[in-house]
């Protein structure tokens, strides 16, 4: 299940940050998407509705989201990030290398392989992130 607007919108209020008209076209453009986008896709999709925003705004409105778990950065190999919505759970994904499918995952006991990492390296692990690459089914098929 995908985080909606107004979940958004609370989140954003509860963190002490406005929601913006900025923002908000922001947020739209990616909730619309059933792709995930790059900076520059979302760009254009909130310059459409509304032309006063920027591309630095973009990506201000991105790090926010990003820090606030309310976006999914995936790193898909590229030089730039994409970005899809984020789920209300801690996830992982599956991304297909060749046509950039991405399926999201979780659970796997991953929580203990983290404390048994802290444990024995003595790092204090704030967060982690998760991909797998490769090719998914039907990408396969087309070998």
């Amino acid at each position: 299940m995908k985080l909606t607007d107004k979940k958004i919108a609370t989140i954003l209020r509860r963190n002490h940050y406005k929601l913006t008209k900025q923002r908000q076209v922001v947020i739209d453009a990616i909730i619309e998407s059933q792709d995930q986008l790059t900076p520059a896709q979302i760009y254009e999709k909130a310059h459409r509705v509304y032309s006063e925003i920027g591309l630095v705004t973009v990506y201000r409105t991105l790090a926010i989201l990003s820090k606030l778990g309310l976006v999914c950065e995936l790193h898909t190999g590229g030089d730039c990030p994409t970005y899809t919505i984020g789920a209300p759970q801690h996830h992982h994904h599956l991304i297909c290398s060749r046509c950039g499918h991405v399926v999201d995952f979780s659970g796997h006991n991953l929580e203990e392989l983290e404390a048994k990492i802290a444990r024995e390296s003595g790092f204090r692990i704030d967060s982690h992130i998760l991909e797998f690459i490769g090719l998914c089914l039907p990408c396969q098929k087309a070998n």
